[in-house]
């Protein structure tokens, strides 16, 4: 039995079957992704991650991921995970390594090493609604990718750019995206829940 090639720890012969059948089929790259979350405490809550929707099917995780939330004490938190400017900071590092490993094992790039740094400014005074002028947003965040692989710097730039291009999660952050909201409510007796 022939041992079937590998880039970077990926299948090629599957990830170019995987861009085959959505280029023949694009409603197989459809997916819905979740997130079911829960206040626990204080500022502590947690997601679990368990099912999706994929090319109109639904589908669930060999395990449930569960994910925490807090904050660090000097913003009222026990520190039980990060708080959801880092998480959202990790989930664009994440999205964008991924980007990177795919389309570099896509073009034959052996990545020896890739690390992503992300930093992002916040200033408290938006959320905390201490002044309306301030954006309750990241007033900037910056990205440095360290990669160590067996391509020119050129292509190394190429795939860079490339991983910012496809990355749902760096589109999603730099480009406007509808969000709809709603609201299931149930009115409690003050003092019922308390800890």
């Amino acid at each position: 039995m022939a041992e079937q090639k590998k880039v970077n720890d990926l299948d090629v012969e599957q990830l170019h079957g995987a861009i085959d059948g959505v280029r023949e089929d694009p409603e197989s790259g459809k997916y819905q992704f979740r997130a079911h979350n829960e206040w626990v405490s204080g500022a502590h809550c947690r997601s679990n991650i368990s099912d999706f929707r994929a090319a109109g099917e639904e589908g669930t995780h060999e395990h449930t991921h569960v994910l925490e939330g807090d904050e660090p004490a000097g913003l009222l938190g026990t520190d039980r995970g990060p708080n959801a400017t880092e998480a959202l900071l990790h989930a664009l590092a994440a999205c964008l390594n991924t980007s990177f490993i795919y389309h570099a094992a896509n073009q034959g790039v052996f990545v020896e090493e890739l690390k992503i740094e992300v930093e992002g400014d916040v200033d408290l005074g938006g959320f905390l609604g201490t002044d309306e002028a301030i954006p309750s947003n990241f007033q900037q965040i910056r990205v440095k990718f360290i990669v160590k692989a067996d391509a020119p710097e050129e292509k190394i730039r190429e795939l860079c750019e490339y991983a910012q291009k496809r990355s749902p999660v760096f589109n999603s952050v730099t480009r406007p995206i509808p969000v709809d909201v709603s609201l299931e409510s149930e009115r409690v007796t003050v003092g019922a829940h308390a800890h």
